[in-house]
């Protein structure tokens, strides 16, 4: 009774913020695959017989694998910049302002994608399309965190990759339909209009992050977007207690103080206020609102450890393979499943969306942790599997274990560690640790893009994926030593066990 409670008193424009603000990990999924249904007629290696859409456009750009492997592998650089930026820009100016910035580039790359003409062109759209996925994977999450039921975050956590996943699906379900001729340039140009609609989305609609602007002294202001949130009848006093005040009340109170403080000036210049209720309140603000650096995350003794083991998992995500499908999928599997490879990926992707969705509520269940060791030995198991079945040229198990492989991901590997960035830490360290984790995760993401290709064609049969396995196994160990358990805890203090050392004055 009590977990449909809290479904029930969702409110609309909750739903809608969440959803508006989660289009931008959606498009980083769409990007991460819009290429893999298609390769082979973009790359000129098929020839399919279509009406040019445009008669200047080529019906496609003759590249080899290596050619091809930098055109998807560039995507993660530009999303390796748009993740550094991203954690300082929406520390300074708010998650608001920064999701909305992030939709320039979602719409200015496809332009240059749908119409490139040669190799350099269809790059640089690639490139830009990046810097707005990687701003939007780091941004989206910390926003999730903070406009999320304190109870339900691992479950809205899990919207992230939820998000994704769909995006994954759209990108492989035109590329099913599109992937003929110059139609493949369609695929592309979507990617920038579902930019524009989250632009025009976030201009209507879009509010910025309660937590954030109590933090930078807005508490009215707030309150108020809170209130919208939840409900006029939901009691947000616990998640006010969370922003360091005692109630809604007393949040106020003290926005109240201060403004009558700044009024009560004397005619010669000289404030008349009370120093001690200014201190506080000042010195309130000013703890919130001075988030930790790049460098400094790494030279705090609390942060640190937590920069390590979201860096590490985040890293570990992308090498235990997940990407080899996602983006090389359906050549890796046409010479064993023929025609089918694309239809194939076309349900991988929906399971992707079922199992994360399905498996979401299971993060506040029973627990991040034990989500990350299930999903990382199933992982391993599945590539285990997979590898002999492409060795031996055995379909059946090969279709079997993708999808196994798959299903494992998005159950913990997939949407945990976008929640653990904003958990193991506290709220000064978030937005750096959060651009060192997707900083860290983009560049292994580049990694695979980039030499699996050639990787895979050197060893031959599936061997690579005999790697994948010894890397979900490194992985576990990390994970179980190392990463401490964050369900139910109130913050990073208690999560690491330290014991706070602030005092009331």
């Amino acid at each position: 009774m009590e977990s449909k409670s809290w479904f029930k008193d969702l409110t609309p424009y909750f739903v809608y913020v969440l959803f508006i603000s989660t289009i931008g990990p959606l498009l980083f999924g769409f990007h991460l695959s819009e290429l893999n249904a298609p390769q082979s007629i973009i790359t000129c290696e098929k020839k399919s017989i279509s009406s040019a859409l445009a008669p200047s456009l080529p019906q496609c750009i003759p590249m080899d694998s290596t050619q091809f492997g930098l055109v998807s592998s560039i995507f993660t650089l530009g999303g390796l910049l748009g993740a550094l930026g991203a954690g300082p820009v929406s520390a300074r100016y708010g998650r608001y302002k920064s999701m909305l910035f992030s939709t320039v580039p979602f719409i200015i790359g496809p332009v240059f994608e749908a119409l490139a003409t040669d190799i350099p062109i269809l790059t640089i759209g690639r490139f830009i399309s990046g810097l707005g996925a990687g701003a939007s994977v780091v941004i989206a999450p910390i926003f999730i965190s903070e406009i999320a039921p304190p109870k339900e975050k691992g479950f809205f956590g899990a919207f992230t990759q939820i998000m994704i996943n769909m995006g994954i699906f759209i990108a492989q379900l035109l590329g099913l339909f599109l992937s003929k001729g110059s139609l493949w340039r369609i695929i592309l140009a979507v990617g920038g209009a579902i930019g524009l609609a989250q632009a025009l989305g976030l201009f209507i609609g879009g509010q910025e992050s309660p937590k954030w602007l109590a933090d930078h002294g807005s508490q009215r202001q707030a309150k108020r977007v809170l209130r919208n949130l939840r409900g006029h009848e939901a009691n947000i006093d616990e998640e006010v207690k969370g922003w360091g005040l005692e109630s809604s009340q007393d949040m106020d109170n003290e926005e109240d103080s201060l403004l009558s403080n700044e009024d009560r000036v004397h005619p010669g210049g000289i404030e008349q206020s009370d120093p001690t209720s200014d201190a506080s309140a000042g010195k309130k603000i000013k703890e919130a609102v001075e988030a930790l650096g790049a460098l400094a995350v790494l030279k705090n003794t609390d942060s640190r450890p937590a920069v390590i083991a979201v860096v590490v998992i985040m890293i570990g995500q992308q090498l235990c393979g997940i990407n080899s499908i996602v983006m090389y999928g359906v050549s890796l599997l046409s010479d064993l499943l023929s025609a089918n490879a694309a239809l194939l990926n076309v349900l991988v992707a929906i399971l992707n969306i079922v199992v994360t969705t399905s498996c979401a509520p299971l993060t506040d269940k029973l627990g991040r942790k034990v989500c990350l060791l299930v999903s990382i030995f199933g992982m391993g198991v599945s590539s285990l599997l997979l590898g002999i079945g492409i060795m031996r040229h055995i379909p059946i198990l090969s279709a079997i274990t993708v999808l196994t492989f798959v299903a494992s991901f998005g159950l913990g590997l997939g949407p945990v560690p976008f929640i653990l960035s904003s958990e193991l830490v506290g709220p000064d360290a978030v937005g750096a640790t959060q651009s060192w984790a997707l900083a860290a995760n983009w560049i292994a993401t580049f990694v695979v893009a980039q030499f699996f290709p050639i990787v895979n064609e050197k060893l031959g049969g599936g061997k690579v994926y005999f790697i994948f396995a010894a890397f979900a196994a490194i992985l576990a160990a990390f994970v179980f030593w190392a990463v401490p358990e964050t369900k139910g805890k109130a913050d990073a203090d208690e999560v690491w066990g330290r014991k706070t050392s602030r005092s009331v004055d």
